[in-house]
């Protein structure tokens, strides 16, 4: 059996996810071995709007948040291809 990791507060942000899942693998502390699947389960899951918006003064994790919420808006619309990362697009010839 793995390590657990629990999120501090509730969030529905890939950034938090994605930070757990950094930690797990720095946990497992390999050099050399090689991690074969890192699994995340989302537990006592809540509706949004039963959450209270925390204040931050992070301003590059408030932008990468906002950024994310439009990202969800622009594939709600024009479907889940429409928006992503520029590395797994391909230029027009």
């Amino acid at each position: 059996m793995g390590e657990t990791r629990r999120l501090a507060e509730p969030s529905g942000h890939d950034d938090d996810l994605r930070l757990i899942a950094y930690q797990l693998m720095d946990a497992a502390g390999l050099q050399r071995g090689r991690l074969i699947a890192v699994a995340l389960k989302g537990e006592d899951l809540i509706g949004a709007d039963q959450v209270a918006t925390q204040i931050t003064f992070d301003d590059a994790r408030e932008a990468r948040l906002v950024a994310e919420e439009v990202a969800d808006r622009v594939r709600d619309k024009f479907g889940p291809r429409a928006i992503g990362p520029a590395t797994v697009f391909r230029r027009a010839s």
